[in-house]
């Protein structure tokens, strides 16, 4: 069993920034990819952000240039910078990991980025 709880959204203009935290229950040392993922009003959830335990890293589109996801073992936690916000980032945001072929998620952390 893994617990995830997102922390660090909140309202923001644009063009600003937030740090999204996700701190697991579990070692994350051994957990091959944790992700970000968000889902608007009205929308599906997407994919922003994964990285592998490796340290590879990939991102949407959308996102690239702008977010950074990091991990840190020794805290069990991940990370999403996110600069340069715009509206359309309004979203609910996910911490994702697979263990043991099962997926956890997070309960979610609202981001709001007014115009």
């Amino acid at each position: 069993q893994v617990q995830l709880v997102e922390s660090g959204g909140g309202l923001v203009q644009a063009g600003g920034s937030l740090r999204l935290s996700c701190a697991a229950s579990v070692s994350i040392f051994s957990i091959n990819a944790m992700g970000w993922y968000r889902q608007a009003p009205g929308k599906q959830r997407e994919l922003v952000a994964r990285i592998t335990s490796g340290g590879s890293t990939n991102y949407a589109d959308s996102v690239k240039g702008r977010f950074t996801i990091s991990r840190d073992n020794v805290k069990n936690t991940v990370y999403l910078q996110t600069n340069s916000l715009k509206p359309e980032d309004t979203a609910i945001y996910y911490c994702q990991c697979r263990r043991y072929g099962k997926d956890y998620w997070g309960q979610g952390t609202q981001v709001t980025v007014s115009s």
